[in-house]
């Protein structure tokens, strides 16, 4: 299971980098729409099906990564993912998608506002082909600013 300070941060993000790579070791890093968290499973949404879809196809390895902004530590994450585009689970998650949607454009309505700035694009859309990039936790790396790793296998 993702321990409470490596989900808290993940939570407080709307979108996480996913690096991907292909047989012919070529890389791909792409921002995803985080879902949610759930025990030692991170949701992602891929609103472009692309190269890390292409990727996943045929190693469906990821590495993601970020950084508490407080106290400088990073952490990668590394799991395999299982690709959800249609069934049972797809239209489930299908709620849970449209309500993360409607909280982050009221939120960046409300940070326009508050902020005295316009925003771009208040919405996130849904295209009409997406899927949900289910990834299962294997390890938890935690990369201190004195440059020691702690590896922990979920």
């Amino acid at each position: 299971m993702i321990n409470k300070i490596v989900k808290e941060l993940i939570e407080s993000r709307e979108f996480i980098s996913v690096a991907t790579c292909d047989l012919e070791a070529r890389p791909n890093a792409a921002p995803k729409f985080l879902l949610k968290v759930e025990r030692d499973h991170i949701y992602l949404v891929d609103y472009i099906i692309g190269r890390t879809f292409e990727n996943l196809q045929i190693n469906p390895k990821v590495s993601l990564s970020f950084i508490d902004s407080f106290t400088l530590i990073g952490y990668q994450i590394n799991g395999k993912v299982d690709i959800i585009d249609s069934g049972a689970e797809y239209k489930g998650i299908l709620k849970e998608l449209q309500n993360k949607q409607i909280d982050l454009s009221t939120k960046r309505v409300m940070d326009g506002v508050v902020k005295g700035q316009a925003h771009k694009a208040y919405e996130v859309g849904s295209p009409e082909q997406f899927v949900i990039l289910k990834i299962k936790v294997e390890e938890v790396v935690e990369i201190r600013p004195s440059g020691t790793l702690r590896r922990e296998k979920v």
